[in-house]
């Protein structure tokens, strides 16, 4: 049999399943955007671009899904990055593997009862309490953007830690001890060595951060009270209460497309930042 003949036996199991599952789903969702509501809901075949023409009715969704999506990484990015260079270079690998799994718990609880936990912590009766009674005023937590902030990070922190954790634990040590034979300042090593050969664990964990929280729908639907709408919200509302099919298509086809062009041009930048630090040196 010849090579190419083999491989494209190996490779057509996953093609068609990527075929089916992915592509298949999208070509129709693609062509309900062009289509209209029918009376009793659901869709209607027509050419029209009205419902990309009414994507402003959902502005107020897009701009907390992309302000709140982006934010949500920076800072997933910023706790996980530290715990994980602590736990990839400066832990025993016994008290590695505890952390590890201290890291993993949380996942052992469904995000529903996660989420209603921190209910609690942000309600009347939890963190507003405690600044009251420290004579800081009287705030309001809950059902506000930094509710859903705080309940992101906390869901997805762990899905930030591991590609970043993995990259460091890779990491050849001797070229740290190199680094530091030759003169280098811890810091510059950490930034000539360190960051960019962890480079591809951090682009893996924002692009997994990220891409989920632009569908997210049951934090802010939780933490957020009815106040604060991602676009996933808006989706849950026209697919399953609206019955507006074709105008939650076109919703979906622009919120794919925004995240095609995002996840592209990010990939694009930490390649070139990466490379441009190849022929840096550690002097």
């Amino acid at each position: 049999m010849q090579p190419r003949v083999k491989t494209w036996l190996f490779l057509m199991p996953a093609g068609l399943w990527f075929l089916t599952m992915l592509v298949l789903p999208l070509v129709v969702v693609f062509i309900f955007s062009f289509g209209e509501r029918g009376a009793a809901g659901g869709y209607v075949p027509a050419f029209t671009l009205d419902q990309y023409a009414n994507l402003p009715a959902r502005w107020a969704a897009f701009r907390n899904t992309l302000t709140l999506a982006p934010i949500g990484t920076v800072v997933c990015l910023l706790i996980a990055y530290p715990l994980a260079y602590f736990l990839a270079l400066r832990t025993t690998p016994k008290w590695r593997t505890l952390l590890l799994i201290l890291v993993i718990v949380p996942f052992w609880t469904s995000i529903l009862i996660r989420s209603y936990a921190w209910i609690f912590i942000l309600g009347g009766r939890g963190l507003p309490t405690l600044i009251s009674a420290l004579g800081l005023g009287d705030v309001q937590l809950i059902n506000t953007p930094f509710a859903v902030l705080v309940g992101i990070v906390y869901g997805y922190l762990p899905l930030m830690v591991f590609p970043i954790f993995v990259s460091l634990e890779r990491l050849d040590k001797r070229l740290l001890e190199a680094s530091s034979d030759l003169g280098c300042p811890p810091w510059r090593s950490f930034l000539n060595v360190t960051l960019p050969l962890s480079m591809p664990g951090v682009a893996t964990g924002c692009m997994l951060v990220f891409i989920l929280l632009m569908g997210e729908f049951l934090i802010p639907a939780i933490l957020g009270g009815g106040k604060v709408f991602f676009v996933g919200n808006a989706l849950v509302d026209l697919f399953l209460q609206s019955r507006n099919w074709a105008y939650g298509s076109a919703v979906a086809v622009t919120l794919v497309a925004i995240m095609l062009v995002t996840v592209t041009a990010y990939m694009r930048f930490t390649r070139r930042w990466a490379g441009g630090r190849d022929d840096v040196s550690l002097m």
